[in-house]
């Protein structure tokens, strides 16, 4: 069924007009999304396989959405495409902790069993977080974003979504992450298994990574955005600006530096306590 719909969407994709079935179509492809059954991209071994139809069906809701305001919210006021409002999540069936304050879910994000949202948190349309997970203050899970299982997202992450700018591979988070506070992961960027971003590290497609352990430069050929390896320990750096001038004033770029991989001090430092899940 769920390759069905994708099919039918891209069927859509190529026509001028809608037909009058359009809204039943994108209402069971969200509720795909939101069960976990269709994802933007997940993982086939050690590769993860995209998915690009998800895409063009979440870009379908917003062709189809007319905006409204949601009157059920008050005392505050909210208008946006009816196709899209807050996801009334299963709590108790997967035993979801979403604390007061003022975080929400969008329809067709997909939130796994024992995840954890301080408040205030987003998580975007088409957005996958796997079990265990915290998502925590501020932090921001942007469309079609793949988190792992037991990962955390400190306060003020940003994992930015592929619907704007356009973009093809979302950002990938795997499993047993560490994304510090005030991190930014932006545009297809893939961290893998069990890898510490540090506090303040901005990541984007085209941000080059220097691996002090084996003396090489993670950087990106154009087409597939960087990939952080397992367990590596990402800090934020800087590197000289290569212009005279810049010589001439000692001007500096930020730069990322892999410094580590994990050891034991990493994994008693870095480690989740269950007593908050």
């Amino acid at each position: 069924m769920t390759r069905e719909i994708l099919e039918t969407i891209d069927g859509y994709w190529e026509r001028e007009d809608l037909p009058d079935d359009a809204p039943e179509v994108l209402d069971t492809f969200l509720d795909g999304l939101e069960a976990g059954e269709l994802r933007s991209a997940r993982p086939e071994g050690d590769d993860w396989e995209v998915e690009r139809s998800v895409k063009r069906g979440i870009l379908l809701g917003f062709q189809i959405g007319q905006n409204r305001e949601f009157p059920d919210v008050e005392p505050f006021q909210f208008s946006d495409r009816e196709t899209y409002p807050p996801q009334k999540l299963p709590l108790n069936e997967r035993n979801i902790r979403i604390v007061p304050g003022g975080s929400a879910v969008r329809r067709g994000a997909y939130v796994g069993p024992n995840v954890t949202v301080m408040p205030p948190a987003y998580i975007n349309v088409g957005a996958y977080v796997d079990d265990g997970t915290m998502v925590d203050s501020h932090a921001l899970v942007g469309s079609c974003a793949q988190i792992g299982s037991d990962v955390h997202l400190s306060a003020g992450a940003q994992i930015g979504g592929v619907l704007e700018p356009v973009g093809q591979q979302p950002v990938i988070v795997e499993d047993d992450v560490l994304v510090g506070g005030n991190t930014g992961l932006y545009e297809g960027v893939h961290v893998r298994e069990g890898a510490v971003i540090a506090a303040g590290s901005i990541l984007t497609a085209s941000t080059p990574v220097y691996d002090t352990v084996h003396e090489e430069v993670l950087d990106t050929d154009g087409e597939a955005p960087i990939v952080i390896p397992p367990r590596a320990v990402v800090v934020p750096g800087s590197r000289p600006a290569s212009s005279s001038f810049a010589a001439e004033h000692d001007l500096h770029l930020d730069a990322l530096l892999i410094v580590k991989y994990r050891d034991e001090s990493t994994e008693a430092r870095t480690a989740l306590e269950d007593a908050l899940r």
